[in-house]
């Protein structure tokens, strides 16, 4: 028997039915799922301390067990938004919901550092089929545009707010429990989704999908993998020939998969998808605006704690102040552009707000808590408000057939927009920084400002104290000198908004 509730793209939805009470709650379901993936980036945070000393991982099997969930992740998101087009988004959803349940279950009571890292890569997979399948869900649930656009703005500020409460939960959790705790919140969310999923979300899939390109699944983690492990590496250890590499090689396999998708006569990702109206500018601006909320959040994190010299759950605390505003801002600005503000206005705007914030942050001194607040809050709300509108138009014009696909393209632009953010503002702020230390200075202090206050600390009274007093100017001047950068960055992106997306896609 054909379940009620069930769609697929062979129909072409009403665009004039409004969603209902049934499509609201089932919003609300996904936004528990979406919340956790969000939160799972940052979850680790503190409870790593915790970990260390009860699984005893090596450096490296550390560094693992912080990245194998990011890693994953990004290189299956492709592959899971081709998938779950093909076989039904809803079914791929439950299937992820259910191995996020599972590993989330296998991680809490790991009993080794690579059962850790092993539950890790499960969380990434089941992580890579949430994401995208949420969206495709919700392209498929609100076919109104006004509604869609109401929808995918609250969607945003669920993801952009996760990540900064994923540390803050760790650190509650571990204080009060044990590191395991920050996995089991998981469990309840996954089981009200497998519970009442099948029931609330609407079946969706392509009706000619044809063939699935395997060929192309090694391909597109081949192209992403490397790249984003060279450039999250490459601020923190420099232009090692090794990261260089990564990324060439990268460059490289992503040439053969652009080729692959050209030629073949089912590609993952169709080409006619990225030529849709706005499609491309949207993932463009997309990667723009995470390579800045990215590339900020490096310095925030690390003036609250290093340099005002806050505990990490107080830094974690402070950093939930900003948060407070993003889950209005993505539904304020759906309602802009229904009361008739042009999209590519409005987008702008959002850049031009990101880059006040960004201005903000290069007026910090070494005690202006309040500034470095209000200047991250700035930039939240204005990334919401962007990732909101881009997400409308993307998914909005793309084929509801694709969309699973179209919403994977999102989020990976996202995942190498964060990567690059890292890589380029990080790099900005680390030579700022050790143009501004003293060649007097003890080498290890002359690297990063973690080794600066570690080597003071050994220091006799007053020489400890000067150090740290140096280091912390240079690297609010790091911070100031990567914020420009930003600033100009996110100018040029609000004009390059305002002229490609103007009367563009409603």
């Amino acid at each position: 028997m054909t379940n009620p509730t069930s769609t697929t793209a062979t129909t072409p939805p009403d665009t004039n039915a409004l969603a209902g009470r049934r499509e609201w709650t089932a919003l609300g379901v996904l936004m528990l799922p979406l919340l956790l993936v969000s939160m799972d980036v940052s979850v680790l945070y503190f409870a790593l301390p915790a970990i260390g000393a009860d699984l005893r991982p090596s450096g490296t099997q550390q560094l693992w067990i912080l990245d194998i969930y990011g890693f994953v992740l990004a290189g299956l998101l492709m592959t899971m938004g081709a998938l779950g087009d093909r076989i039904g988004r809803r079914r791929l959803l439950l299937f992820g919901a259910a191995a996020f349940g599972g590993a989330s279950l296998l991680a809490a009571y790991a009993d080794s550092a690579g059962t850790l890292i092993a539950a890790r890569a499960v969380l990434g997979i089941g992580g890579a089929t949430l994401m995208p399948s949420t969206m495709a869900l919700l392209r498929t649930m609100f076919t109104d545009p006004g509604q869609r656009a109401k929808a995918i703005g609250l969607w945003s500020g669920v993801m952009t707010g996760g990540i900064a409460l994923g540390s803050v939960m760790s650190g509650i959790l571990v204080e009060h429990f044990w590191w395991g705790s920050v996995f089991l919140v998981n469990l309840p969310a996954m089981a009200l989704l497998l519970l009442v999923g099948p029931f609330l979300l609407p079946e969706s899939r392509n009706p000619s999908p044809g063939r699935f390109d395997w060929l192309s699944v090694p391909l597109s983690m081949a192209a992403v993998l490397p790249v984003i492990y060279g450039v999250k590496e490459i601020p923190s250890e420099g232009w090692h020939p090794l990261y260089v590499v990564s990324v060439t090689v990268g460059l490289l396999f992503a040439a053969l998969f652009v080729r692959r998708q050209r030629t073949t006569g089912s590609p993952l990702i169709p080409p006619a998808l990225l030529k849709g109206r706005g499609f491309t500018p949207a993932l463009v601006l997309n990667l723009v605006a995470s390579l800045a909320m990215m590339g900020s959040a490096i310095f925030t994190t690390q003036y609250l704690q290093s340099v005002l010299g806050m505990s990490p759950l107080a830094a974690a605390l402070w950093s939930l102040l900003p948060s407070v505003f993003i889950g209005a801002a993505g539904p304020l600005t759906a309602q802009l552009v229904q009361r008739g503000a042009d999209r590519g206005y409005v987008v702008a705007g959002g850049f031009a707000a990101m880059a006040a914030g960004f201005v903000l942050l290069a007026l910090v001194g070494t005690d202006s808590l309040w500034l470095v607040l209000t200047g991250a809050g700035v930039l939240a709300c204005g990334m919401v408000a962007i990732v909101s509108q881009l997400t409308d138009l993307a998914m909005g014009g793309a084929p509801v057939e694709r969309a699973g696909t179209a919403s994977s393209l999102l989020e990976t632009s996202a995942e190498f927009g964060g990567a690059l953010g890292m890589a380029v503002l990080g790099s900005i702020g680390t030579a700022v920084y050790r143009h501004e230390m003293p060649a007097t200075a003890p080498a290890g202090a002359r690297e990063t400002l973690g080794g600066a206050l570690a080597t003071a600390s050994r220091l006799p009274g007053p020489a400890g104290e000067a150090l740290t007093r140096t280091a912390r100017e240079a690297f609010t001047s790091g911070m100031q000198g990567a914020a420009i950068a930003g600033a100009v960055l996110l100018v040029l992106a609000a004009v390059g908004a305002g002229v490609t997306l103007r009367r563009l896609g409603e």
